[in-house]
């Protein structure tokens, strides 16, 4: 179902959430990384983060740029900067703080 919405929609970039446990995200281009708590996905639209409990992936499919995401959804946030490569630096800045 998701990934035959993705094959019309390839390159868009579209968040859609349910109930706040269940998030796909579509136009993305990389995972930064991930744990229980924080995903970092590199999207069309820049670099983006979601933080909760529990987390885990449910598909990851970057051919199609597609993640789905499961478990409890506290935020979801784009880090700032002007491009994707600039915001990565960003956040090992403050990992390594």
């Amino acid at each position: 179902m998701a990934e035959d919405r993705l094959v019309r929609d390839a390159g868009r970039h579209q968040v859609l959430m349910v109930n706040r446990e269940y998030a796909e995200v579509t136009g993305v281009t990389g995972v930064e990384s991930f744990d229980t708590h924080e995903f970092i996905l590199q999207t069309t639209n820049g670099m983006m983060s979601l933080r909760g409990d529990n987390l885990h992936i449910k598909t990851l499919n970057l051919e199609n740029g597609l993640v789905s995401i499961e478990g409890t959804i506290d935020d979801l946030a784009y880090l700032q900067g002007d491009h994707p490569g600039k915001q990565g630096k960003k956040l090992w800045g403050r990992l390594l703080k």
